[in-house]
């Protein structure tokens, strides 16, 4: 890690302040320095030394980015970002000393949202943060409307629509349906589901239910709100055509 001038880095600031980064890193010094220097430009940040603390760290904490070393000793990166990549929508920023084109390949496919080699300019890393938080706030506030039979849903606003108008939903449902929306078709463990809803397990089971009752023809058959063995649940939808697309 380089030294770095302090100067405008043309990173929102506000979204900084919302921010919860975790830094994993096996070096003591590195970690300290990434501390330092995020928390002072208004990150939230926590840290871990190996791969053993993140996946306890993960079932009692939110993070919103972790910035990731792929060589540790133990569980190494790559199979971290495996790790979390199947189980959250928590991007990851990985950090190595090794350049090779194969390893940033495999660090993508194992579903890391970024690469940075060492060693690097702090500088550099906060911009690509920024890039990467950003990048989720579009997507999570992405008002494209989601169809799915004859309802139709916008996650921005939480507005569910049918044939007979709007549907009444509470905020929990409405919350839990907009997770689902991020990736429609893709399976949601009740853990990330509890995790992003503010909830508790169980209290995703019944939030689905009530769901369901309100947008399946058979409830215990549901078309879109369905139930994936050993996964979680899905919500089966597609992004409503733009206006005027052909």
């Amino acid at each position: 890690m380089r030294g770095s001038q302090n100067k405008d880095n043309g990173v929102n600031t506000a979204e900084q302040e919302k921010a919860h980064l975790l830094v994993v890193d096996d070096d003591d010094r590195i970690r300290a320095l990434l501390k330092t220097y995020l928390s002072q430009h208004n990150y939230r940040v926590s840290v871990a030394a190996n791969a053993a603390r993140v996946r306890r760290l993960l079932k009692t904490l939110a993070f919103d980015l972790v910035v990731l070393d792929v060589m540790m000793p133990g569980e190494d990166g790559i199979s971290l970002t495996k790790f979390i990549h199947e189980t959250s929508e928590m991007p990851v920023l990985l950090l190595t000393a090794r350049g090779e084109p194969s390893e940033r390949i495999e660090g993508l496919r194992a579903g890391a949202d970024d690469y940075l080699g060492k060693p690097f300019e702090p500088e550099e890393l906060l911009l690509r943060i920024g890039a990467i938080l950003r990048r989720q706030q579009v997507y999570a506030v992405d008002g494209a409307e989601l169809c799915f039979g004859p309802w139709s849903f916008t996650p921005a606003t939480g507005e569910l629509t049918g044939p007979q108008g709007r549907v009444s939903l509470t905020d929990s449902e409405a919350r839990l349906l907009a997770v689902l929306a991020k990736r429609p078709g893709e399976a949601f463990s009740r853990e990330n589901l509890s995790r992003d809803t503010a909830g508790i397990e169980r209290s995703v089971d019944v939030q689905i239910a009530r769901l369901r009752r309100k947008i399946e023809d058979n409830p215990r058959h549901p078309q879109y709100l369905q139930t994936v063995r050993g996964a979680g649940y899905r919500l089966l939808a597609q992004h409503a055509p733009e206006s005027g697309a052909l």
